[in-house]
Formats: C-alpha cells, structure tokens, sequence
C-alpha cells in the first residue's frame, strides 16, 4: 500500500483510526468543530510543506470545518463521502467518517478534488442549474443530492452547488451525464 503524500485534515480520532485502518497516512485533528488558531496555523504548515486534504463528515459541522478550512487554506484538496456511505443507514449511529466501510474510504481518497486555476474553472452557470431543477423548484433539493453524490462534492444545499461545480473545474458535459443518469 502506498502512503498518501498529503497529510488528511479530519475532525477527531475515530476518524484517524479508521482511515489508517484502510490506507497509508498521516491525519491531523481538528478535534470536532472547535477550529483553533494553533489547528490553522499546523493546517497551514501541512499544506506548505506536503499539501491537505480536507476529509470530513458529510453534516453541517462537516461542512463548516470544510469551509473555514478552505478560507485559511485555499489550495487545500478535497474528498467527500456521501451520507449513505457515512454510515446515515446505520440503524442508531450518528453521521461520520468512523462508520465508512474500506471500499468506501478507499473510493474517496482516491477521487480527491482539487481546486483549478482560473483557465480550467467550470463552465456552469447558476442558470444551467436552474434549467436543470437542481434549484428554484419542487425537487431540487433530491435532483441535487443525486448530482452531488454522483459527482462526491459532498452535502451541498443550492449555492454551494455551484460553488463546489466551479471550484474543482466540473464541466457542463460532466454534469450532463449524470443529469442522464437521474432522467433514467
């Protein structure tokens, strides 16, 4: 097995320990939501000298620690597990990373987004998301869970949806394939 380079930013031990259970790395903590200012600045140090990757759980304080993150780190990578594959379908147990199987860690690891510079930035409007009913009507919220998951960009609600799509380069013929898939 080989070691992943960059180091995996994820929110406590439990997550650690699963993720070394099932691939060569090394993690750093941010001990639950509470991001503090010595966890930014080890972040930071990871980032400059062999890069991140952001691995959290797949809920709201998933996704805040996701984002205060990528604000102090912009180049920071990315890797997602949906809900199903965070354990949501485990009768009695919370949302997180700690109740993915291997094939799942494995899987998300190794489609790891990186942000693109602004040349390869993704040709989706909020417009072609709007004429796709992935915002503004009745079933957007299920059609963009399908998109996100098919894609792992993770929880998005309709902003961060294009938002995610425009940060790691997602074209318009990418999401068309998968839009097939949900008409199908």
């Amino acid at each position: 097995m080989e070691k992943i380079k960059e180091v995996i930013v994820v929110e406590g031990k439990a997550d650690t320990a699963v993720i070394q259970r099932f691939v060569a790395a090394d993690t750093l903590e941010t001990n639950g939501s509470a991001l503090s200012d010595k966890t930014i600045m080890a972040i930071k140090e990871a980032a400059q000298r062999r890069g991140v990757i952001v691995f959290t759980d797949p809920d709201f304080n998933g996704e805040r620690l996701r984002k205060l993150i990528t604000a102090a780190v912009p180049t920071a990578k990315h890797a997602f597990l949906t809900k199903n594959e965070a354990g949501r379908l485990i009768p009695h147990h919370s949302l997180g990373i700690e109740y993915a199987d291997q094939a799942a860690i494995e899987q998300a690891l190794a489609k790891v987004y990186t942000p693109h510079e602004v040349d390869l930035i993704s040709d989706i409007t909020q417009h072609d998301l709007l004429q796709a009913g992935l915002i503004g009507g009745a079933n957007a919220a299920k059609r963009r869970t399908f998109v996100a998951e098919r894609l792992k960009l993770g929880y998005v609600n309709g902003k961060q949806l294009l938002k995610r799509l425009q940060m790691f380069g997602i074209k318009g013929d990418e999401l068309q394939i998968v839009l097939k898939e949900l008409e199908d």
